[in-house]
């Protein structure tokens, strides 16, 4: 089984979620489920740091086009770090996801 850790920390009124490791099919249910219990309905934006996040496949995507559209209806702002030229950012633009949260570094 695959590693991935999934680290919250409130900022305010806005949630700040360090994912680090792998996500894939392995582990995709428990890192979906730690990103929902992560996030009250009330807070105002959520951040996802990704410098950690070394692989990202298929699965670990739909589990984030899944929180992008939880927060959508939710209306909470979703931003995303992660480093240029990482695996993670490029899985990201190639899957365009862009459309959907700022993509910084």
């Amino acid at each position: 089984m695959t590693d991935a850790t999934v680290v919250a920390r409130p900022d305010g009124e806005d949630v700040r979620i360090r994912i680090g490791g792998e996500v894939d099919l392995d582990n995709a249910t428990a890192v979906e489920e730690q990103l929902a219990a992560a996030i009250p309905n009330e807070t105002n934006a959520v951040t996802l740091e990704l410098a950690e996040l070394e692989y990202l496949d298929s699965a670990g995507l739909r589990v984030l086009f899944a929180l992008a559209a939880r927060l959508e209806v939710l209306q909470i702002e979703l931003r995303v770090d992660v480093p240029p030229g990482s695996h993670a950012r490029r899985v990201l633009q190639l899957s365009g996801f862009e459309s959907l949260a700022s993509l910084e570094a």
